[in-house]
């Protein structure tokens, strides 16, 4: 099996920084690519930010600027540094990974447990 852990959440002050980490780990083959999805209380959830195992990103127009994705190929470990944070940043934050299982053709999506972010004065 799969699993996809986060960690690095917890309460900030608006302004503040928090780098969250998202480990994959079990019957892994290969990882294709990995993100952050986040989903505020009673709102949908909505894509953060991705990376390919090649290094290329995509951002949410909300944090572009201020949130950076990073990946440890090695370790299939993704991270994701924020600064400038928000009140409106507050959510659970999911770790997403595109892997492919051994002895597998194709890739499939998984997901962590999600980390709450708070940023409140």
């Amino acid at each position: 099996q799969v699993q996809l852990v986060e960690s690095g959440g917890g309460l900030v002050q608006p302004g503040g920084s928090l780098r969250l980490s998202c480990a994959a780990s079990g019957s892994i083959g290969s990882i294709n690519a990995m993100g952050w999805y986040r989903q505020a209380p009673g709102k949908q959830r909505e894509r953060v930010a991705t990376i390919t195992t090649g290094g290329s990103t995509n951002y949410a127009d909300s944090v572009k600027g201020r949130f950076t994705i990073s990946e440890d190929n090695a370790k299939n470990t993704v991270y994701l540094q924020m600064n400038s944070l928000k009140p409106e940043d507050t959510a659970v934050y999911y770790c997403n990974a595109h892997i492919r299982r051994p002895m597998r053709w194709n890739y499939d999506d998984y997901w962590g447990q999600g980390t709450q972010v708070t940023v409140a004065s």
